[in-house]
């Protein structure tokens, strides 16, 4: 069974940036695909990226690309997400998320492991 924590959150300005972080102890982290997905106050929880088991291969949502970067080192079992030109829209709490299959994953029950969440608050 693996555990996802995510770390990095917080309450900045619009135009900064801020890099979440999501520590695994998921067996065999790097055969995992991972994902981030966020969730605003009243609205269902929505892909942001996806990044494949050798971080050879990422998928961004439109409204992110360009701006936000996942990357991952699996020596460390960790998984970032690089979020620079924030802007209020952006504001949710943030999930990283792993898959058992190790590809690129954008659907939310193609993830098997779940973190807990961070709260990113971006103001105007």
């Amino acid at each position: 069974q693996g555990q996802l924590v995510e770390s990095g959150g917080g309450l900045v300005q619009a135009g900064d940036s801020l890099r979440l972080s999501c520590a695994a102890s998921t067996r065999d982290f790097n055969r995992f695909g991972l994902g981030w997905f966020r969730q605003a106050p009243g609205k269902e929880r929505e892909f942001v990226a996806a990044i494949n088991w050798s971080g050879g291969s990422t998928y961004y949502t439109n409204s992110v690309k360009g701006r936000f970067t996942i990357s991952r080192d699996n020596a460390k079992n960790t998984v970032y997400l690089q979020m620079n030109s924030l802007k209020p829209e952006d504001t949710a709490v943030y999930y990283c998320a792993a898959a058992k299959n190790s590809g690129i994953n954008y659907k939310t029950d193609s993830y098997d492991y779940w973190g807990q969440g961070t709260q990113v608050t971006v103001s105007s």
